[in-house]
């Protein structure tokens, strides 16, 4: 008698940068997986600014950058302290040079973007190598950091919605653009610490770090439940930090 020819299963099909996109929101680990065949991330990243240009666009329209500045000295008790010290003219001409700085800070969000995904990617990679024991190479980290901030794409298009619609220009935070954190409900000029924290527990925030730790665990050895855990760590350190810096600066 003959022994049947084990056939090994079909390794999945090569997913196109589109289907990677896509599958972050349906089936993540899809395309986190397939990010070990291919740790390109570039279109990703490209999604995401592109994506935010309608937003930055609703700022400049709708809320302008001088009355963003207003709004950001209004919320600071040392910028406001200072600014209390100038005259009226020396008051206008500090706005609209920050308002300035504001609008070219804007035109290089990409590339700020990646500077940020650059140092979590490394952040996360030291953490999952040195203290887990994997072992991810510092594109394929790249890769995971990229796509797992495909969400706050999104949330660019729900705030340029937002603003759009007739959002309050005075008071407006381009940090915190839509109600999707529990900072969003508080008065961030009378309790500015709490503001802050609360601001961290937010769904897109959270989105994020589950992602993150899919996506680790997707392209290592390590179980889901630590990896989103150890990401989930960093997550409530970085709240807490920054925090502690608005306690002792506002």
């Amino acid at each position: 008698m003959s022994t049947p020819a084990v056939t090994s299963p079909e390794a999945p099909a090569p997913m196109s940068p589109v289907s990677r996109i896509i599958n972050v929101f349906i089936s993540p680990s899809t395309t986190f997986t397939d990010l070990k065949r291919n740790s390109s991330w570039w279109l990703a990243w490209l999604f995401i600014m592109v994506m935010s240009i309608p937003f930055f666009v609703a700022i400049e329209q709708k809320v302008g950058y001088e009355q963003l500045v207003r709004n950001q000295i209004s919320t600071n008790r040392m910028a406001k302290d200072a600014m209390d010290k100038l005259s009226a003219d020396q008051r206008e001409q500090q706005i609209k040079t920050r308002a300035a700085f504001a609008r070219y800070i804007s035109y290089a969000t990409p590339v700020l973007a990646l500077i940020i995904y650059v140092v979590v990617a490394a952040l996360l990679m030291g953490t999952f190598n040195f203290g887990v024991g994997t072992e991810v190479p510092f594109s394929l980290s790249l890769a995971v950091v990229v796509y797992s901030y495909l969400p706050h794409a999104l949330r660019a298009i729900l705030a340029a919605i937002a603003l759009f619609a007739g959002a309050n220009p005075e008071g407006f935070d381009p940090n915190n653009p839509i109600a999707s954190n529990l900072g969003f409900f508080i008065d961030h000029v009378a309790h500015p610490a709490w503001y802050t924290f609360a601001s961290w527990i937010d769904l897109f925030g959270i989105w994020i770090v589950i992602l993150l730790g899919i996506g680790y665990s997707s392209v290592s050895k390590v179980k889901r439940s630590t990896a989103i855990g150890v990401v989930a760590g960093w997550y409530l350190l970085m709240a807490l930090i920054f925090t502690g810096l608005t306690a002792a600066f506002s």
